[in-house]
Order: C-alpha cells, then sequence, then structure tokens
C-alpha cells in the first residue's frame, strides 16, 4: 500500500512539472525583412500571432505551437496606402485568401547552458506545405519571454512571384526577427 502511495505521488509530481504557456498575442510580433536579389532595396514589415502556446517538462521547453495570422502581414508604406504588402497577400505569394494562416510546431528543443541558447527543430507550414526548419532562439524564464531569429527559403513553401524575371530580382531569403512573450500561469 505504502509502495503504491509514493508511486502515486512521484507520478503526480512528474505531471506537475509539465506546464504550458499561453502566448500574449498582443505583447508577441514577428518581424519581417525581404529584400531584392542585388540588395539595393528591401521591404520590412510585421505580421501578428493569432494563438500559440509553449510546453515545459521540469522547466525544459519540450515544444510549441503557434498560429500566424497572415492576414495582419503591414509595413509602414501599407498603412500609407502603398507597398508590397496587397501583393503579398495575393496568389503570388502568400495568397492569404486561401490560405489565412500559417503554423509553426516546435517538434525538439535542446538546451545549451554554456551558450544559453535552445537549438528547435520545427514544423512550418506556409499555404498548406510543411517543412522542417532548425533555428536557435534565446528564453528567459523569469520574463516569459523567447527571442529569435531566422531565416527561411520562400521558395520551399512556393512563395513565388508569377513572373519568373521579377520573382529571380527577389532574393529566396525572407528574415524573421520573434519576439515572443507569454501569460504568467
Amino acid at each position: 500500500m505504502a509502495l503504491c502511495l509514493l508511486m502515486g505521488v512521484a507520478a503526480q509530481a512528474q505531471v506537475d512539472e509539465r506546464l504550458t504557456y499561453l502566448l500574449d498575442t498582443d505583447r508577441s510580433l514577428i518581424n519581417w525583412r525581404g529584400y531584392y536579389a542585388f540588395q539595393f532595396a528591401e521591404h520590412k514589415g510585421t505580421v501578428n500571432f493569432r494563438s500559440g502556446e509553449l510546453r515545459t517538462d521540469a522547466g525544459d521547453i519540450v515544444g510549441g505551437s503557434f498560429v500566424i495570422d497572415m492576414n495582419s502581414i503591414s509595413n509602414p508604406d501599407h498603412l500609407e496606402g502603398k507597398g508590397p504588402v496587397n501583393h503579398l497577400k495575393d496568389e503570388d505569394f502568400f495568397f492569404v485568401n486561401k490560405y489565412p494562416f500559417a503554423l509553426l510546431e516546435i517538434e525538439t528543443a535542446e538546451y545549451f547552458p554554456e551558450e544559453n541558447k535552445h537549438k528547435f527543430i520545427a514544423t512550418l507550414t506556409i499555404k498548406g506545405v510543411s517543412k522542417t526548419q532548425e533555428f536557435w532562439g534565446v528564453a528567459d524564464g523569469d520574463k516569459l519571454e523567447l527571442r529569435t531569429q531566422f531565416k527561411i527559403d520562400r521558395t520551399r513553401w512556393g512563395i513565388t512571384y508569377n513572373n519568373e524575371l521579377k520573382d529571380h530580382a527577389i532574393a529566396e531569403a525572407i528574415e524573421f526577427d520573434v519576439y515572443l512573450k507569454f501569460k504568467a500561469q
């Protein structure tokens, strides 16, 4: 009987160490940057999260998922009624009418204490296309924050201009600078 009680307490302690932190979507943001192949011009902007969560076990990040609201793509030019945002939302690029959300699902996370960094392997789904993406991030457990910067090759997700000449003038890389803020439990 005592052994069963101890096993039950140990199992409960393990369950208690698994926590899920909800994303504070009002305070989290993705900054994006795209540029021309010869880097003579660029476009920068933001996109917002719709929802998200980060899962931990015994204080270690073990997974998470984040829904990105593709309708929220914006940049300073767009706010002034010009710029590329409407084109980014159409079929040439993100086809937001058909694919209003992108999804990032963290599959594995490995912590490197000497660098205070995490290596993440995730599945990134854009336009219905899912690809593995590796990136590094820095988490601050006291502030409930996670920051990362990474690039993707847009062509892997079918993000291409319908004009071959113009598509070649655009760099394949899209850069992301991501700030995640989580809600206290």
